[in-house]
């Protein structure tokens, strides 16, 4: 499987604004978290790149992009009809090809030599299917995320044959059809915002898009439980974080994340213990 392609979506109502913030990176220079996005697709070998933005955000979004502007394909998402939907209108981009996928609202911090994206993208490779990464998710953070359920691939740790999809399930419909065996007690595998994707999910998206009248909303989950029953899907637990830039404190929590990964760690965390002991004192 050869992946030359990737797609970032940020057409969301709630989203267009997130990826033109800037945040300091790991190597102490200031990006908008759309560079630091880009940057991760193209570690992770993405020859081009289509970002989904909304209508009449394409100035904007070639400004945060900076130097990376140049290879990008932005493609307009008219009107707010969902992330499935947002997704699709790149199906003519893929032409037929797998790729690589990420939303625009979480940074990655790696535990590993390669970075996030890579990791998924060269396990897509070796197994020759879709798979998405997962992270073990506390049950009190399912309205944010997509999430799996499935069993634990033979003899690998860390992959898990995707049996289930749910979007933002409630912890009723979770423990009722997406526990995973071997997780702790109120712990869920959900989505980590990347993925590789066969190019089966654009035609199921488009098979969507087709049977739906022009105001209805099409979301990603449901595409991808068909894909699970159609064909091998998987969910790989990556050896890093996410950090959801589009909660509460989130692009605080993420720009804290970056710097203690970053060069500039030991004065950051030195600030910080200045801070904690000023906001202890009488």
């Amino acid at each position: 499987m050869i992946i030359r392609k990737a797609i970032i979506t940020a057409a969301g109502p709630n989203q267009r604004a997130l990826p033109l913030q800037s945040l300091v990176d790991r190597d102490g220079t200031e990006k908008t978290a759309l560079q630091i996005i880009l940057e991760e697709v193209i570690a992770a070998g993405a020859e081009e790149i289509a970002v989904i933005i909304g209508r009449g955000d394409h100035q904007s979004y070639a400004q945060a992009a900076g130097e990376y502007a140049d290879r990008i394909h932005f493609v307009e998402q008219h009107q707010p009809r969902g992330y499935g939907h947002a997704l699709g209108l790149a199906r003519s981009f893929t032409r037929a090809e797998p790729f690589l996928h990420l939303v625009s609202d979480h940074l990655y911090i790696s535990k590993h030599a390669q970075r996030c994206a890579q990791q998924v993208v060269e396990r897509a490779k070796a197994e020759k299917c879709s798979v998405s990464a997962v992270q073990a998710t506390r049950e009190n953070m399912l309205p944010y995320y997509g999430t799996v359920g499935g069993r634990r691939a033979t003899q690998q740790n860390h992959l898990y044959e995707i049996e289930r999809v749910l979007e933002k399930p409630t912890p009723s419909e979770a423990e009722q059809k997406l526990i995973v065996p071997g997780l702790r007690a109120g712990h869920y595998l959900c989505f980590f915002g990347i993925h590789v994707f066969t190019p089966e999910v654009m035609d199921l998206l488009h098979e969507a898009v087709s049977r739906q009248s022009s105001g209805d909303g099409i979301q990603l989950s449901p595409i991808l439980d068909q894909l699970a029953a159609r064909q091998r899907y998987l969910a790989l637990e990556v050896q890093g974080r996410r950090y959801n830039i589009g909660v509460k404190f989130g692009i605080l929590l993420a720009q804290l994340a970056l710097a203690l990964d970053g060069q500039d760690r030991e004065s950051v965390l030195a600030q910080l213990v200045e801070l904690l002991a000023n906001r202890s004192l009488p």
